[in-house]
């Protein structure tokens, strides 16, 4: 299987709303609570790239199987080296190894920007992403108990951090 990792374009936006919505709907990998519509995933999409920030997505078969970004983690000018990623991968292409593609193309581009540290910010019943992102150098900082109230439940946040380079 071929999985190819390119910029995202406008004809990828559809697939990547129906990965996104289902995730709203289905999982606590997202603290929304209403499906996003077309226009509101393009604006999103639209300011990552216009503050140089990557959107990128794994292509399999001609078919849109993930995406990830990452953006700002906070609005202050010094934590301008840091940086907060999302990957999302289709329910039909889980553990074919396509998160792992799309996560080490966002560090490989972050290290290249001369970015500090990258977070991820994973819900704690999410175990599998935790695992994930340890399997990708992350580490587990800090957990903010009871910061998002989903599906009828209060729900804690896993703060994850890759140091990119030691200086800089």
């Amino acid at each position: 299987m071929a999985i190819q990792i390119r910029p995202y374009t406008a004809t990828d936006v559809p697939a990547i709303l129906e990965i996104i919505n289902f995730n709203i709907l289905h999982s606590t990998s997202l603290y929304d609570y209403e499906p996003r519509t077309l226009d509101l995933q393009q604006k999103i999409l639209a300011e990552k790239t216009a503050k140089n920030f990557p959107v990128v997505v794994a292509v399999v078969e001609d078919k849109v199987a993930g995406f990830g970004m990452y953006g700002e983690f906070r609005f202050r000018e010094a934590y301008r080296f840091t940086v907060e990623h999302s990957v999302y991968i289709s329910n039909d292409f889980k553990g074919k190894g396509i998160g792992g593609k799309l996560l080490q193309h966002l560090i490989e581009d972050a290290k290249n920007k001369k970015l500090h540290t990258m977070i991820g910010v994973v819900d704690a019943e999410n175990k599998e992403s935790i695992l994930f992102h340890e399997k990708h150098g992350f580490k587990t900082v800090g957990i903010i108990k009871e910061s998002g109230f989903k599906f009828n439940r209060w729900l804690d946040s896993v703060i994850m951090q890759l140091i990119l380079e030691e200086n800089v």
